[in-house]
C-alpha cells in the first residue's frame, strides 16, 4: 500500500506540474495584451516574493543555510530571473512561443550529455523522438516565423540559463521553501535594471489582474515548488524531459478552453512525445556527474 501511495503521489505531482506549467503560456499571452513585459515580470516576481516571505514567516525560516546563500542566489538568477528576461526579450524580437519551446526542447539532450557520461542509446533516441514530436506540435508557429538574429540570441540565452540553472539547482539539497525567497529577491533585483530600460505600462483591469495573479501565485510559487521537488527527487534528465509535455498540454487547453482545433500534426506530435518519454523512462539513468 505504501508503494502504491508513493507512486500515485509522484505521478500526481508530475501531472499537476505539467498542467500548471502548460497553462503559463496561455496566461502569459493574455497578460501581455494588457501590460508590457517589464511591468509584468516585476509585478509577478514581487507578488511571488511576498507570498513566499509570508510562508517563510509562518515556518519561521526563509533563508538558506549559511554558506550556501550565494550559490542559491546565483542559481535563482539563472533559473528564474535571467531565463524569464531572455524568454520575454526573445518573444519581443519576434520569436514565437512555439519556436522557443522547440529550442528549449534541446535542454534534456544537453543535460544528458553533460551529466550522464555513459548513457543508454535508447535514452538519447527517446529524447530525439520526443523532440521531433515537439516540433510537430508547434509546427505552424515554427515554419511561419521570421527569425531575427537578436531573437535567436535571446532564445539560446534562455536555453543556456535553464540548462545551467537546473544543473545547479539539482546540487542544492535544501527545502525549496527555504531557497525560493532568496532566489526571487535576486531575480527581482535583476529585473529592475531591465524594467528601467523598458516601458513599464499596464492596464489596471481584471484582464490584467487575473493572469498576473495566476502567474505570480500558481506558476511562480506552486509550480516552481513542484519543479524543485521533482528535481530533488528524480533524475534530472527525466525531469527536464517532462517539459516536452508542456506545449502538448498547452495545445490541449487551447482547444478545450478557447476552441482552437488541434491539427493532425499536433496529435501525431503528442503521440511521438509520449513514445519518446516512454523510451526515456524505461532506461535507467546512470548516476549524474558532479
Amino acid at each position: 500500500m505504501t508503494f502504491h501511495n508513493t507512486a500515485w503521489a509522484v505521478y500526481g505531482s508530475t501531472a499537476l506540474f505539467v498542467l500548471l506549467w502548460g497553462s503559463g503560456a496561455i496566461f502569459t499571452k493574455w497578460g501581455l495584451d494588457h501590460a508590457s513585459a517589464s511591468a509584468f515580470l516585476v509585478l509577478r516576481f514581487a507578488l511571488a516574493l511576498t507570498v513566499l516571505m509570508a510562508i517563510g514567516l509562518y515556518r519561521r525560516r526563509w533563508l538558506p543555510a549559511p554558506g550556501t546563500r550565494l550559490r542559491v542566489a546565483c542559481t535563482g538568477l539563472l533559473l528564474i530571473g535571467a531565463y524569464a528576461i531572455c524568454y520575454f526579450l526573445a518573444m519581443e524580437q519576434g520569436i514565437t512561443p512555439g519556436v522557443l519551446a522547440t529550442l528549449l526542447g534541446i535542454q534534456p539532450i544537453l543535460t544528458l550529455v553533460l551529466l550522464e557520461r555513459r548513457f543508454a542509446p535508447m535514452r538519447m533516441a527517446g529524447l530525439c523522438v520526443a523532440l521531433m514530436g515537439l516540433v510537430l506540435v508547434v509546427y505552424q508557429s515554427v515554419v511561419l516565423v521570421r527569425f531575427s538574429l537578436a531573437g535567436v540570441g535571446f532564445a539560446l540565452g534562455a536555453l543556456g540559463c535553464m540548462t545551467a540553472g537546473a544543473i545547479m539547482q539539482k546540487r542544492i539539497r535544501q527545502s525549496p521553501a527555504e531557497i525560493l525567497p532568496l532566489q526571487y529577491v535576486s531575480s527581482l533585483l535583476l529585473c529592475l535594471p531591465f524594467a528601467a530600460a523598458q516601458p513599464v505600462v499596464f492596464e489596471p483591469t481584471w484582464e490584467f489582474l487575473v493572469p498576473l495573479l495566476w502567474l505570480a501565485l500558481v506558476i511562480s510559487v506552486v509550480a516552481q515548488l513542484l519543479l524543485y521537488r521533482l528535481i530533488q527527487a528524480g533524475n534530472l534528465v527525466n525531469v527536464t524531459s517532462l517539459f516536452y509535455l508542456v506545449p502538448a498540454a498547452t495545445a490541449m487547453m487551447d482547444y478545450l478552453f478557447l476552441g482552437n482545433a488541434l491539427s493532425a500534426l499536433s496529435l501525431a506530435g503528442m503521440l511521438a512525445i509520449l513514445l519518446g518519454l516512454v523510451l526515456v523512462f524505461r532506461q535507467p539513468g546512470v548516476p549524474e556527474s558532479d
